[in-house]
This record gives structure tokens, sequence and C-alpha cells, in this order.
């Protein structure tokens, strides 16, 4: 390994010890921080030393600072020496060893037999220095032997023309351990002090492009940084510099750790400076310890504290760290700094630091996840006022998104509250922060919970949530006394208490609708009653009831209203800490979705999956993911759908879903069956679902999507049922929205595969009159479907109808039915020209959707079409086209007439047709079925358009 910054000390040491084998001795001390390349420094240099120079090394260790002439024996040791001098050493080093002076040698007190042998070592080595100079080098001077310090100043004190030239590296920080060896050595006129400091940013530059060239050894030539910083991709110069200080030891570590791992380790990086650590003094370590407990939030007095240690002491360990590159700004320069202090404690010390930093925190008046950070660490706590302080951190760790960290609070909150009336309202709170990353996980806490309630010893909005709870995971048996006991509560007017109970029974109609009271009463608007100024009442429970009590009867603009503003306020932050938060926000985005609203709901979901990205939200960003695969499957996005579902499947394991399942399975299945892949939609629809997810509106949509794929499979008999089943569950529970689950068209499209064409269309008019006007999607699919049951000299009109209607919602799946059906109603009636036009654009559109039935269906219909490119011109031309004349081509290629083109782009008929002409001419096409397909892509951008508008 090549140095690195050190050329003017090597220069150094090469010229004294060129005087010294010219009878000029010296002594030369290498001190600096710890590990910043002493030791390295010292062997390059002995090794290069020349032939004639009797070279003698020993190496200090604190361990061995009590074996009196330790390093005496090492240096004596360590190379062959003339035969006389060897025997004069070793009778002397032996007398020593058996000397009772030696170890009471201090640095202040020495006993004439002691000083005898210190002489006579040094003349030892003042005889060999007469036949070949001598390099003495010694590392870590600081642990050395009090003994071998006095023999070495003895030596000191005679070199002034001997061959002798003493090198010893030391940390400079530790100095003072030996103040009155080093005074005298300073006082020897032949005293040389060289310093050695972390590396500069260019000498970490310098390390990385040897270590990516691989030098190892010799001069080195400078480097532009800019290269440095090519060579350390993906992390600069600046990286390595800030997280190693310029530290050679941890440097080293560090790019070892990037190789392997490509970011710093515990084993290597961590490792290198626990080295640097233990290799110091103890205060050092102890500071360390302290500082990895309290990080950025103790200053010098309550790191001082919890270390044991004075303040001055402190102050130099911290200057100390900060000047050997282990600290930066007074921390750690990188999280594995910290964990690796605080992984090499005992956990009964580690607990303990944490105990005591607290304690120290607490009576300080830090903030309560300050102290709750180290109370949890602690697994301990110290008295009532602990539980409250953990009870705070935990809200404000819910505000800000670190769920983990709140269950982690009320977790030992509830271990170690000694109040047994307290206890299940905080087992609550620890459950409803767990069901917000695991609803399976939760479960545990329900059983204790129900008893607890059974007790009366759970506050009223707790049962709330404990219902939900329960009835989230199918538990009905269980919820039924709560639900119970909520509904007994005394309902005095205008109390909060009435008021959530009435929310309460809104919010099950909309989502348990087997278990709500029949006809109640939506929330009604502000209106300054009491219940709404009570301080204790949850306004997202209130949100949720409202936009339940809305989709109950019906959702409309008014609904998809109120969903917005509901969906603005968690925009602003607010509902972070509400227990309610998902039921609103899903019964929001619902609504949306009934009113055809399908951008705006679209858009608020990717932005809730952004937020959860910087969030602890599993439960949420699954809700989220879930939502969007259904507001894809209605865009006719199948491909979409079915991976939003897929994410939502993993974003929040099967079994932590309970009944809601039926949520994300029923898009995946319907997405997968309208794309074909039917093996797929088979197996999931292999799941074991709980009979508790058919009696929520989860179900519906499972049953609505089991129902579609039994019908693509030929199973028209089953699908019938469950479409019929799907219709009966809604209506016997008041919640008949025809936007919510659209069974009739379902139902009838059964029926009409059965021969039922009556009871089809009965069905198809009950739609039409539900949807009335402002559903463009639920008309679209119904008057489709009544095409198909009438005489097929009608079906074009209501076809036609029918994809206006569909164009307009934005549903490219209906589309691409409506128009294959069309097709084939052209086909049928032998209009062979119109079924052309239109077998083009339904394949394109079908294409779009990834809708391989669709394809398949339309060239089963069609015949002798065999496939859209059969009748395409040349491509070649299309780029000669103008912008205006790909449009016009574009849509005539999909089948739209002059009049149809028009409409569309706002412009004339006639100057539709002066386009086309040029088109043709330019393309040596001669007829509109002669038009090349590759204009399709032209009409991508309006069908994308369609739906985002929708």
């Amino acid at each position: 390994m090549r140095l690195v910054e050190r050329d003017e000390h090597v220069r150094a040491l090469d010229g004294l010890l060129d005087e010294c084998r010219g009878r000029r001795g010296h002594v030369v001390v290498l001190d600096g921080p710890v590990t910043t390349g002493k030791t390295e420094l010292l062997r390059v240099f002995t090794e290069r030393a020349p032939a004639d120079v009797v070279v003698l090394r020993a190496t200090c260790s604190r361990a061995e600072r009590t074996l009196p002439l330790g390093v005496l024996t090492q240096l004596l040791h360590s190379a062959s020496l003339p035969l006389d001098i060897a025997d004069r050493a070793a009778q002397l080093l032996k007398e020593g060893a058996a000397s009772e002076a030696l170890p009471r040698t201090r640095h202040d007190s020495v006993e004439p037999e002691a000083v005898q042998i210190f002489q006579g070592l040094g003349a030892v080595l003042l005889d060999l220095a007469g036949e070949s100079p001598v390099l003495i080098a010694v590392d870590d001077v600081q642990h050395a032997d009090d003994s071998s310090l006095h023999c070495l100043l003895h030596i000191v004190r005679r070199i002034g023309s001997a061959r002798i030239m003493a090198v010893l590296t030391e940390d400079a920080e530790l100095g003072a351990q030996h103040s009155p060896f080093r005074a005298e050595l300073r006082r020897q006129s032949r005293f040389h002090r060289l310093r050695l400091a972390p590396l500069t940013r260019e000498g970490v530059a310098e390390v990385l492009r040897d270590r990516h060239s691989g030098h190892s050894a010799g001069p080195a030539d400078p480097i532009p940084s800019q290269q440095a910083e090519q060579h350390a991709s993906p992390w600069g110069v600046d990286d390595f510099f800030r997280i190693s200080g310029g530290n050679p030891l941890l440097l080293h570590a560090l790019i070892e750790d990037h190789h392997i791992a490509g970011e710093a380790r515990a084993q290597g990086y961590g490792l290198a400076l626990l080295n640097c650590l233990y290799r110091d003094k103890p205060v050092i370590t102890y500071v360390a310890r302290a500082l990895a407990v309290l990080d950025t939030e103790g200053d010098v007095k309550a790191l001082a504290q919890l270390a044991g240690a004075d303040q001055e002491a402190v102050g130099r360990a911290l200057h100390d760290m900060e000047a050997a590159g282990l600290t930066g700004n007074g921390v750690f320069r990188h999280p594995v700094a910290r964990s690796a202090v605080l992984d090499g404690l005992q956990a009964p010390d580690r607990a303990a630091l944490h105990r005591r930093a607290a304690q120290l925190m607490h009576a300080r008046g830090a903030p309560a996840a300050t102290v709750a950070r180290h109370l949890v660490e602690s697994r301990h706590t110290q008295g009532p006022w602990a539980v409250q302080v953990l009870l705070e951190a935990a809200d404000h760790a819910l505000l800000g998104g670190r769920t983990w960290f709140a269950t982690e609070c009320l977790a030992l909150a509830h271990r170690s509250c000694g109040d047994e009336q307290e206890r299940p309202g905080i087992r609550a709170r620890l459950a409803q922060a767990e069901w917000e990353l695991n609803p399976s996980a939760a479960a545990r806490h329900l059983t204790p919970l129900a008893a607890a309630a059974g007790a009366g010893r759970l506050a009223h909005a707790d049962l709330l949530v404990l219902l939900r709870h329960l009835l989230w995971h199918g538990r009905t048996s269980e919820a039924q006394p709560v639900l119970e006991q909520i509904r007994s509560s005394p309902e005095t007017g205008g109390t909060s208490q009435a008021a959530l109970t009435r929310n309460t029974e809104l919010w099950l109609a909309a989502t348990h609708p087997q278990l709500a009271r029949r006809h109640q009463a939506p929330v009604p608007a502000d209106d300054g009653s009491a219940a709404l100024a009570d301080p204790r009442g949850d306004p997202w429970l209130r949100s949720a009831a409202e936009l339940a009590g809305l989709l109950t009867h019906g959702p409309g603009d008014p609904a998809a209203d109120r969903a917005e503003r509901v969906l603005d306020g968690l925009g602003l932050g607010l509902g972070r800490t509400s227990p309610w938060t998902e039921e609103a926000v899903q019964l929001a985005l619902l609504g949306l979705i009934c009113a055809g609203r399908l951008r705006s709901a679209a858009d608020r979901c990717d932005k809730l999956l952004t937020e959860a990205d910087t969030r602890e939200a599993p439960v949420r960003s699954a809700m989220a993911s879930a939502t969007r695969a259904e507001i894809a499957v209605r865009q006719g996005d199948l491909a979409a759908g079915a991976a939003y579902a897929r994410q939502a499947l993993t974003q929040l394991p099967p079994q932590a879903w309970g009944v809601a399942i039926g949520f994300p399975l029923g898009s995946l299945i319907l997405a997968a069956t309208r794309m074909g892949d039917y093996e797929e939609a088979a197996k999931h629809l292999t799941y074991s679902a709980a009979d508790g997810m058919f009696r929520s509106r989860y179900g519906l949509h499972y049953l609505h999507a089991r129902g579609h794929y039994y019908l693509a499979t030929d199973h028209p008999h089953a699908a019938l049922a469950d479409f019929i089943s799907c219709g009966e569950l809604m209506r016997n529970w008041g919640l008949d929205a025809v936007a919510l689950v659209p069974w009739r068209t379902g139902a009838a499209e059964a029926w009409i595969r059965l021969g039922n064409r009556d009871q089809a269309k009965r069905l198809l008019h009950d739609q039409l009159t539900s949807a009335g006007t402002d559903r463009p999607r639920l008309r679209g699919s119904a008057l489709r479907l009544l095409a198909a049951a009438g005489p097929t000299a009608r079906r074009p009109d209501l076809l036609t109808e029918a994809l206006d209607l569909l164009e307009d919602c934005g549903d490219r799946y209906e589309q691409a039915r409506a128009l294959v059906d069309l097709n084939r109603s052209y086909y049928q009636m032998e209009e062979y020209r119109r079924a052309r036009m239109v077998f083009r654009r339904a394949w394109h559109v079908a294409d779009l959707c990834g809708a391989g039935p669709l394809t398949k269906e339309l060239l089963a219909a069609t015949g002798d079409f065999n496939g859209p490119e059969t009748t395409s011109g040349s491509a070649d031309g299309i780029p000669s086209l103008t912008g205006s004349e790909r449009r016009v081509a574009s849509l005539a290629v999909m089948g739209c007439t002059n009049r149809e083109i028009a409409g569309k782009l706002h412009i004339t008929a006639s100057t539709v047709e002066q386009h086309l002409t040029r088109v043709y001419r330019k393309l040596k096409v001669k007829r509109r079925k002669d038009l090349p397909v590759d204009l399709r892509s032209d009409v991508v951008k309006t069908e994308r358009a369609q739906l985002d508008c929708g």
C-alpha cells in the first residue's frame, strides 16, 4: 500500500538517518491522532533502511505495560546481534527479570540497582552502534513499561555522536500519560517531532485513484480530483472524505465496503471505527458510548453526566475524536458508526445507558419523542411520568408517519402501566397503530379488548374502533355484543356520544350493511350543534359517516363534491392520527368513482401512493393500490388494473386483508378475465373467502368479478347466480347503487346467453331508469346489451349511441365490446364496407385494452377479414403528411365517417374530404380501406386523452 501525503515525512526521516550514519544521532517522535498512519509510516521507513543499518523493532501494548523491560527485550531480540553483544544483552535482561527493583521503577523514582541495569543495556546499544548504525523503532510508545522508558532516555541522552536513531510513534492525545518522558525527550538537542494528520480531500482522491489502478507501492504522481471522483462512482470523493474524515484506517475499510456492498458495513467500517476507539484512552470509549446513545441530543454537560466523567475530560475526548476523523461537528459521521458503538455494548449495559439517558433528558425538559426513544431502547420505564411521555410520543410519531416507533412506544406504555382502568385504552391505541402496519398482527389484541369492553373498561370511541377491527377480520359473533353495547349507550339529544352512534350506523350501512339498522338518516350538515363542537369528537368518523350516507342513498355530484373536500383535508396533513381516516378516504374515493370522476380519483390515489413512500402506512398504500386497480379496470386499462391489484396484495399479505380482500381480488379477477388469462383468474378464485366477506360491501366486488369469469368460461348459470345474489344482497341492504356494482348488466348478459331476452331487457330497462342521464358508462353498457337482445336491424343505432356514451366516460373496454358488436351487426347485415372500417377501430381499441378474447371474437365474427393488416396500404408516405392530414387519416382508418371526423376535429365535412384527397395521393392509395393501420398510433393519443378525461 502506497503512502499518501507522507512524502515530506519520509524525506525528513531519510535525511536524519543519513546524518545518523555520519555519527549524528537523532530521536524522532511521530505523533498524531489514532490510526492516522504512524505505524505504516514507521514500517515503510524501517524496511527501506540501508543494509548496513541494524534495525531494532518493538511494538508496545497496553496489556504489557506492567512487564519490566518488555520493550527492551523486544528490541534486543528483533535482530541478529554480534555474539558478544547478544550474550551481554541476554545477561542484563536476565538480571532485570530477577531484580525486585525494576517493578518498583516509576518515572520519578529509580533505585540504584535499576540504574545499573539501564546503564548496562545502554552500553550494549552504544557498543552495537560502534560497529554499525542502529535504528531503534518503537511503535505506540505511550504503552511502554516504565523501566523501558528509563532505559530509552538513558540511551537518548548519549546519542549525540553515536550512530543511533530512535523513531518512536505516539498518539499525541495520549502523551499526558508519559509527560516526564516527553519532557525529557524535548530537552534533547537532537529531538524531532513529525506530526501526522488525517488525509485531506486531495489525499482521499489519490487513495481512491490508487485503489482503482492497483498501485501498491512507489511514488505517486498527482492526479486531478475529477478523475478520482470518476473512479469512486457511484460515490464521489466528497462522500468518502465526509464519512472517513480522512482517517486512513476508516477510509480503506470504507473503500472495501463500497466494493463489496456499495455502502458502509458494520463488519468493515464499523469494526475499523471500534478499533480506533478501543486503542485509545478509556475515557474516549465512555464518551463515544454516551455520544452514540444521545447522538445529536446531548451537549458536553449531558455527555459528561452520562459517561460519568468531568466536562473537561469529555471536552478533550470530543476534540481527540474530531481530530482523528471519527466524528464531525460533534456527532458520528455515519449511522453505521453509531450502530457499531451501540452494538459493541452488552445488552444490560446498553439498556442501562438508555435508561439513564431517558432520566437525564426528561429532567432537562427534552421533547417527548427524545425521551421515549431512550425508554424504548431500555425496554424499561421509570414511573407514571414515563407512561405519559410514551403516549405523547406515540401521538407525535403517528402524526409524522413513524408508525413503527409509535407501536413500540404504545407497547412499552401498555406493558408498564399499572392502572388497570387505563391499560385497555392504551391497548386499543396499540391495536390501531399495529393495524395500520398489518391488521393480522393487530388481531391478537381483539380478544382482550372484547373482554375489556364486556367489563365496561373501554371508552365509547375505543368501542367503535374495536367494532371496526372485529368486522374487518370477519369476527361477526364477537362484534355483535360490542355493537349492542354501543347502541345501548344513552342517546340524550345533541350529545357527542349519540352522534358517534349515529355515525357508526351510517358507516355500517355502507360497509357492513347486514349489521346496520335500517332507515338511518344521514348526519346533517354543520349546524353548530354541541355534538360538532365537542373537542373529543372525531371529524374523520363524521366524514366517513356522511360519505357512507351519500353512497347509500345514491352517489352523485353532491357526494363527489364532499369527497373532494375530504381528500383535500387529507392533503393538508389532517387526519393522520385518526383511526377513521382510512375509512373516510376509501369512501371518498369510492364516491368519486361512482360519480364518474375517474381521473380525479386516479390522481388522488397516485398522490396517496407517493405520500405512502415517505410514511409507514402499508394499509393506506394497499387500499390506495386496490382503489387504483378498480379505477384502471373501469377505464379499460386492464394490464394496469391487474398490476395495481397485485401490488395491493403484495403491500399487504392476503391474510391481513380480512373481509376487504374482496376488493383487490375482484379487480384482479375481472382484469385477468377480460385479458383472457383465465388461469390466473381461476387461481385467485381458489382463495378461501371468509363468510364475513359476503356480508360486507367488499364481497359485492368479488361476486361481480366471479360472475364475469363464469360468463367468460361459458358457465352462464353460475354467472347468473352470482349476479342475482349480488343484486339481492344490495337490495336487502338498501345499498342498490347502480354505479357501485352494476350487477344488472352482468345478469342481463347471462340471461341473453341462456336465451331469455325478455328477462334481460327488464333488467336493462331498470338499469337505464336508475342510471338517469348522468351515468354514461352505465347507460352505454345497458344500450350495448339492449342491442344484443333486440333485432339485428336496430343494433347499429343502439350501438352507435352506446359508443358515444362510452367515449364520453372513457371506458375503453366497453368501447371495444360495443365496436365488436357493431362490426358483427354490419357483417350480419352484409354491409361489409362499414364492417371493415369498424373492424379496424374495434381491433385497435381491443388491442389497446389488452383484451385478447375480444380480438379473437372479432376475427371469428368477421370470417374472411383475417386481421387488421390484410388490406393495409404502405406506411412509407406517412412522414410526408401534415399534422392535420394525419389527424383526419387516423380517424378515417378507425372507421369514422366524414361527418364524424368533422365533428371530432371541429372542422367542416368539405375540409375532411380535401384532407383525405391529399392523403390518398401522398400514400398512393385509392380507397379509405387501403389506408395503412400504422396511422392508428395517432389515435392512441386520442384514446389516452379520453381515458384521462374519465
